[in-house]
Parts: C-alpha cells; sequence; structure tokens
C-alpha cells in the first residue's frame, strides 16, 4: 500500500474548515451557500486525486476510482449542525481523498444532509433507494420551514438524477469520524473500531389539557399539560435505569408547551424524546417500560398522553471481517492503544450497511465535544486515524 500523505490530509482539512468558518468551528447547513461551495471544493479535490466526480440531485457528491476493482467505499458527509464542529463527517470525507491520492481503489463519497436540517440521512438513504420522491415533497428544514424542493432548486440540483448504489461495485464502505463521546480519551487511547452502530428510537409525547387563566384556576380545577409532562418524564429518568444497558442514553429534546404564556394554564404540551442502544432486547425493555409508564400516567393524570412514533431506526452492527482488518490495522500501527466500541451516534454507515459490509474507526474527541464549535481532535490522532484507515482497507480489499 501507498504511504499516506498525512501532511497534505491535515491541510485539506484544514482548508474545508474554512469555508462556513466560525469561531473555532463550522457553520455549514445542508443546501447553504456555505455547504455547496465545500461540495464544489470537494469536487476539484476529487478530480486533483484522480477520480470523477458527480453531484446528484440530492446533493450527494461521488467521485469514482476510474480503475478496476475490488474497490471500496469511503466517505460522510460535510454538511454541519448549526455553529458546530469542524471534523464531524468532514474527517470521514477528506479521509476518503487521503486515500484515493494514495493510489487506493476507493470510491469517496459526501453524503447530503447527514445532520438531518431536511430529514434523516437523506442523501445515503437516496443511496441506497430509500428515499422516495413523496418524501422530498413533504419534508422542510426543522429550523426554518423552507421546503426541501425549494432548497433543492435554489442550490442547483433541480432536475438532476439522483445516483444509486451499483450492486457489485463496492466490496464494503468505511467511515472514520470522530468518537463524539469521551470513552477513548477517559482510558488514553487513539483509537476505536466499531461493532455497530446504536438504534435511535424517537417519539413524540402530546399531553391534552385544559388551557385556562394561571390566577382564577385554583390549584385542584387545573388540568396543566406542562405539569404532567414533566411528571412523567421524571418517571421515565427514575425506571429506565432499572431496564437500560451499559451504553442507554435517553433524551428529551424538546418542550413545547401551547400557548406558552406565563400567566396561562398549558392546554397542551409536546415532548419529544428519544432512546438509543446497540442491543434490540435492551431497546425493547426500554421501549415496554416507557408504553407502561405512559399507561400509568394516563390512569394517575388529568392530562391522557398519546405516545407517537416518530421515527425508528434499528441498530446495525459493523461487518465482521472488516473489523478484524481494522484492528489488525490498529494493533500493528498503534499496539496496545485502541479498542473495540459501539457508536453511540447515528452515522450514515447504518444505511450502506443494508446493501454492503460496512465498518467504522474512530479517533478520540478532546473531552468528548461535539455539534460544538470547540469540538476537536488532536492533529497527531487524526493523522494516526487515517492511517489505520487506509491500512485497515488494504488489508480488507486482499482478502
Amino acid at each position: 500500500m501507498a504511504a499516506i500523505d498525512t501532511t497534505r490530509f491535515l491541510r485539506d482539512l484544514h482548508e474545508l474548515r474554512r469555508i462556513g468558518e466560525y469561531r473555532t468551528g463550522v457553520h455549514r447547513p445542508t443546501y447553504t451557500k456555505e455547504d455547496m461551495e465545500s461540495r464544489r471544493w470537494l469536487m476539484d479535490r476529487m478530480r486533483e486525486c484522480g477520480l470523477d466526480p458527480v453531484m446528484d440531485g440530492i446533493g450527494n457528491v461521488i467521485g469514482r476510482h476510474p480503475g478496476p476493482g475490488p474497490h471500496l467505499l469511503v466517505g460522510s458527509h460535510i454538511e454541519t449542525q448549526n455553529h458546530a464542529g469542524w471534523l464531524d463527517g468532514a474527517l470521514g470525507v477528506v479521509a476518503g481523498l487521503a486515500l484515493a491520492r494514495a493510489g487506493m481503489a476507493v470510491d469517496v463519497a459526501a453524503w447530503a444532509d447527514e445532520e438531518g436540517h431536511y430529514g434523516g440521512f437523506i442523501g445515503s438513504r437516496s443511496f441506497i433507494g430509500q428515499l422516495p420522491e413523496e418524501e422530498i415533497d413533504r419534508l422542510e428544514n426543522r429550523y426554518h420551514g423552507r421546503k426541501l424542493r425549494d432548497a433543492l432548486r435554489e442550490a442547483g440540483l433541480e432536475g438532476r438524477p439522483r445516483i444509486r448504489w451499483e450492486p457489485g461495485r463496492h466490496k464494503g464502505f468505511l467511515e472514520l469520524h470522530i468518537e463524539q463521546g469521551t470513552q477513548l480519551e477517559a482510558a488514553g487511547l487513539r483509537v476505536g473500531v466499531v461493532t455497530g452502530i446504536v438504534a435511535i428510537r424517537q417519539y413524540r409525547l402530546v399531553f391534552t389539557g385544559q388551557q385556562d387563566h394561571a390566577g382564577g384556576t385554583t390549584m385542584a380545577e387545573r388540568r396543566d399539560a406542562g405539569l404532567s409532562a414533566v411528571r412523567l418524564l421524571a418517571e421515565i429518568d427514575r425506571h429506565f435505569p432499572l431496564v437500560c444497558g451499559p451504553r442507554s442514553t435517553w433524551t428529551t429534546g424538546r418542550i413545547a408547551l401551547d400557548p406558552g404564556a406565563a400567566s396561562i394554564i398549558p392546554g397542551r404540551a409536546e415532548v419529544l424524546f428519544q432512546l438509543r442502544d446497540v442491543d434490540e432486547a435492551v431497546i425493547a425493555r426500554m421501549e415496554d417500560r416507557l408504553r407502561a409508564l405512559v399507561q400509568e400516567s394516563n390512569r394517575r393524570e388529568k392530562c391522557p398522553c398519546v405516545l407517537e412514533p416518530v421515527s425508528l431506526s434499528t441498530p446495525a452492527p459493523c461487518d465482521p471481517a472488516m473489523q478484524r482488518a481494522l484492528a489488525d490495522a490498529a494493533e500493528a500501527l498503534a499496539p496496545g492503544a485502541w479498542q473495540s466500541m459501539p457508536s453511540g451516534a447515528g452515522h450514515d454507515a447504518q444505511y450502506l450497511a443494508r446493501v454492503m459490509p460496512a465498518a467504522m474507526l474512530f479517533t478520540p474527541s478532546i473531552a468528548g465535544i461535539s455539534h460544538h464549535w470547540t469540538e476537536d481532535t488532536r492533529e497527531e490522532d487524526l493523522a494516526l486515524g487515517v492511517e489505520v484507515l487506509a491500512e485497515g482497507a488494504a488489508r480488507y480489499l486482499a482478502t
């Protein structure tokens, strides 16, 4: 295998970082002018690496290797959360460039909207044929409500065909990513070989009470949807530790009270609630407990709650042969400084895993910070990560 030019790899990362620069991070939301500039930048770099780049009708950028296979598909995403970090996603795409520049038989991909400004993983889902046109018609930006169709037209993507995966072209998909947690740093390790990607189950809990005057309505008379919501969330937090796994998480991401005025008792409360784990059995236990707690809340409270599924993903185990290749590479290049571990975040790899073998590699995150402009990783860890990725890719391609 040709040596990886880590100096050029780091330079590419820092060059990409300047597009949409915000403090020490990046603000590059999907389909904004900064996002589209970064995609054009990427296509220029792909050409320099000898790849043939195309941007499709959903915004995916894919650079194809011109030579014979077997090929690997390597990549991630380059749009960001709002006012967020410079490595989340970009690391995996620029790592793909580094492998291509070293002469490896890789196609490089930057998937659109992994961060979910308009929908969940719409770029990678489009690539595997799981994004129907009617969903594109329906989707809109979660922050300002712009329709996805309008955003695609304004970005110059309307009318372009969407690229679909070609059965038999790729031996597998690899994604290098920052950990977005503290496990590696806390253990003094430098590389994580990912065993699987968590399932994310998201729900909407809607409580119906009675809107009324905050001064004229006695406490005994009230049907306060906000209080019912808070009490149920407290019960969830008390009960879930009894049924969860060691890496389970649950999050209340949003509480909206209607009408949301200080002197009005809320007649409606809406909660967005999410739980995650890599083990289906653990997920099932948590979901059973959630449904039981909603049932008990409805028996006890004056404000009934309706539990509505929003999105229900499944765990995605990483391919065993690819894991072995990455683990062998990690031991060769960072002996004793790596571990196998699950991913607590969702990634495009979980969708590519539905159509081809897929695996991921983690580099440490300083203080575990991600989705914030202070996100960072030591440059020596970034360089080691891409070297391990390349060595693992070469070992897997040779099998």
